[in-house]
């Protein structure tokens, strides 16, 4: 069984800065891609950014220059750091990744963290 369990959400200002953490546990030889998406009251989950295990990183419009992705691949583990925060910022925030089992490749999804920014 593969779990992703994010921290690091919560309540700041506009302007503010919070890092996202999301920890992949199991039985897992590898990880692959990995990335957050997030999804706002009434709209579309949308992606945020994502990177591969080589750490080519990908970003949404919306967020370049403002948000960084990161990973330690020792720790199964991806990071958010996001600055300059707007309320427009304001949704649940899910890890995604690609873990690489014994059985092949498989999606997992974390069960989000919120983030809320006020003006």
């Amino acid at each position: 069984q593969v779990h992703l369990v994010e921290s690091g959400g919560g309540l700041v200002q506009a302007g503010g800065s919070l890092r996202l953490s999301c920890a992949a546990s199991g039985v897992i030889n590898s990880m692959n891609a990995m990335g957050w998406y997030r999804q706002g009251l009434g709209k579309q989950r949308e992606l945020v950014a994502d990177i591969t295990t080589g750490g080519t990183t990908k970003y949404a419009e919306f967020v370049k220059g403002r948000f960084t992705i990161s990973r330690d691949n020792a720790k199964k583990t991806v990071y958010l750091q996001m600055n300059s925060l707007k309320p427009e910022d304001t949704a649940v925030y899910y890890c995604h990744a690609v873990c690489h089992l014994w059985t092949g490749n498989y999606d997992y999804w974390g069960q989000g963290t919120p983030v809320t920014v006020s003006v």
